[in-house]
């Protein structure tokens, strides 16, 4: 695969949202990403209201998230084999479906669970076909910012999602949202019909199922520039993250118990300002040479909560962090030109498995760690964990050499 000059001239957000298939595949993933974010809300509430239970408010909170990992593990395969179009205009209907039996009250808790569970498991397919797409739609230094864009969509989202989402369960209740909720995957799935060209599978002749996602999974971590990039993109952030699992005690701890909220909110911050500065202002080979820098900047002001710091200086930290994922703008390009194209659908895939199983299990090592431990201290062993990631991906995280290759052997 030809790899593109990191020395290319940048290009502009204008130049992104030129392009009309990326605004098309861009809208869908708003809608996607608001659905699912007043979902989950909605869902919580419900469920919270059925039982009283805060454990299962908390399992109805992340039943959409844990079938990511059980999808990575068995399905990836398949989004090399179906058209992208196919399948994510087939899991939005799926989405939708499952919205209107939540809304209509039809199942008791332990079955509504299940089902948002089960019908979870192909999110991982559709979320690779989707970022797979992405590069046939952008070429160049486009792509790196097309990847930015959808990461600032996601962050910024969750943060109005939530807003947005508390007050339309004020206004029309549990039910009423999982209703908006439905219509917003139908809109979806039919913005990509009526709107996306279609695109041919990348992989034709075979069977495509379990068999197969193991066999190209485990082909894509023996390629060690593949795996050194997964580990260096899945590391960092995870680790950092862990402290994520804390803010809440943290914040009671001291003594500004309604701070949660701020905190949580400074993370997202930093990450949207993050990936619309170094995406927009730093040319591409100077994304290079921040990579390092930015990678430690996710664990080094984490450090500074073994000080106690007040709500206010923890939320500066905490943007900090945020604004250090930006590493990842430097990686996007070499990850995309280190995986066969036929198979790009389930390494990207792969990717995002991996990223969402390390975050989560991050998070409840950080929240079972509080357990036992001070919320300060915890923060403060997520950074120095997170900062230890970075330094051990140091040399995939250097610069590409002058021939646009990545020093990694």
């Amino acid at each position: 695969m030809t790899t593109t000059s990191i020395a290319a001239h940048p290009a502009t957000y204008r130049e992104v949202f030129a392009v009309g298939q990326f605004r098309v595949l861009f809208g869908s993933y708003t809608l996607f990403l608001i659905g699912e974010t007043v979902r989950m809300l909605a869902l919580s509430v419900t469920v919270y209201a059925a039982t009283g239970s805060p454990l299962m408010s908390a399992l109805a909170y992340t039943a959409g998230f844990l079938p990511y990992a059980l999808g990575g593990t068995l399905l990836l395969a398949f989004a090399d084999r179906w058209p992208p179009r196919t399948v994510m205009i087939g899991y939005e209907v799926l989405r939708a479906a499952v919205s209107a039996v939540l809304a209509a009250g039809l199942l008791p808790v332990p079955a509504m669970l299940a089902l948002v569970f089960i019908t979870g498991v192909p999110s991982a397919v559709a979320s690779a076909s989707r970022t797979a797409l992405l590069p046939d739609l952008l070429v160049g230094d486009r792509y790196v910012l097309g990847r930015a864009v959808f990461s600032m969509a996601a962050g910024g989202t969750q943060v109005l999602g939530f807003a947005a989402g508390g007050l339309l369960i004020a206004a029309v209740g549990a039910p009423g949202v999982l209703w908006i909720t439905a219509a917003t995957c139908l809109a979806s799935a039919g913005l990509l019909r009526l709107r996306l060209a279609d695109h041919p599978r990348r992989r034709t002749g075979g069977s495509a199922g379990v068999g197969e996602t193991w066999r190209v999974n485990r082909a894509l971590l023996r390629r060690p520039a593949v795996r050194a990039l997964l580990l260096a993109q899945w590391l960092v952030p995870a680790l950092m993250v862990g402290a994520e699992g804390v803010l809440v005690p943290y914040a009671a701890q001291v003594g500004a118990p309604g701070a949660a909220g701020l905190l949580f909110a400074a993370v997202a911050v930093g990450m949207f300002a993050g990936n619309l500065i170094v995406g927009r202002l730093v040319r591409p080979a100077g994304r290079e040479r921040l990579a390092r820098p930015l990678a430690l900047a996710l664990g080094l002001p984490l450090l500074g909560f073994v000080l106690h710091p007040a709500p206010g200086y923890a939320a500066i930290l905490l943007t900090v962090s945020g604004f250090g994922v930006a590493y990842q703008l430097a990686l996007a390009r070499r990850f995309l030109d280190a995986v066969p194209e036929t198979q790009r659908g389930q390494a990207f895939g792969l990717l995002l498995t991996g990223t969402m199983t390390l975050q989560g299990l991050a998070a409840a090592a950080g929240g079972a760690l509080g357990e036992v431990a001070a919320p300060a201290l915890v923060v403060t062993l997520a950074g120095a964990a997170s900062t230890i990631a970075a330094l051990m991906s140091w040399r995939t995280l250097s610069p590409t050499r002058s021939d646009g290759a990545a020093d990694i052997r």
